[in-house]
């Protein structure tokens, strides 16, 4: 069987967000943030996007681009300490912020991936967390019924993809990018290095090509965002 070419232009697979989606971003930080996606989703401009992160990068960087081009309605977030603007713009209304605790967010996006409408846990019970949230006995165990997260789009960043979008992640860069690449109706990834089908050995694949609809060559373009290919 002769396998699909998903490679295809940044401008063509970025095109494809239109404006009020829900956009789940990989990353932690600096690692496995798409860089180069988030700057041509910036410059392509859809506006009222829902932003589901683990953080709000650091001003300067990523998600902050976004924010201050105001494409931004809502961040779904971990925390957003290190952005000065994105905690300005949170105190003065100008972006809605839903927080969740990091293993909580990993934990929806999971749900959200397996076709599940939610899940109940106790954690976050008698904290600001739960406020709103319904509440669930279970077993004579009171919970709160956390509700999964999927999105119209996610924007990942491999280190290596074929060209039917298998996809192998550095390291801490792998982070929420699995997890974002099944809940998600269309995931597009950058890649540092993209090879022929068979050129990432079975057991390296961390998401299967089935899960990926666009891969995007970075090649020299990786440079431009501090990207260093990895030998």
């Amino acid at each position: 069987m002769r396998l699909s070419d998903k490679t295809c232009a940044m401008e063509d697979a970025v095109s494809r967000i239109g404006a009020g989606a829900v956009v789940m971003l990989g990353g932690f930080g600096v690692p496995g943030t798409p860089f180069a996606l988030v700057r041509e989703l910036v410059r392509q401009g859809p506006k009222d996007l829902t932003i589901i992160k683990n953080d709000a990068n650091e001003k300067g960087m990523g998600v902050d681009h976004l924010l201050a081009a105001g494409m931004v309605r809502k961040l779904i977030v971990t925390h957003i300490g290190l952005n000065a603007r994105a905690m300005a713009m949170m105190n003065a209304g100008e972006i809605e912020v839903e927080f969740c605790a990091q293993g909580m967010l990993a934990e929806r996006v999971r749900a959200g991936g397996a076709g599940l409408m939610g899940f109940v846990t106790d954690i976050g019970l008698g904290t600001e967390l739960a406020t709103g949230k319904p509440r669930v006995e279970v077993g004579g165990r009171e919970g709160v019924l956390e509700t999964a997260l999927r999105a119209d789009v996610a924007l990942i960043h491999a280190a290596r993809a074929d060209t039917f979008g298998n996809l192998c992640y550095a390291a801490a860069a792998r982070n929420f990018s699995p997890l974002m690449a099944m809940a998600a109706d269309r995931v597009i990834v950058e890649a540092e290095e993209t090879v022929a089908p068979g050129g990432i050995v079975p057991e390296a694949v961390h998401t299967p090509g089935p899960f990926v609809d666009d891969v995007v060559p970075l090649g020299a373009l990786g440079e431009e965002y501090g990207i260093v290919r990895r030998a």
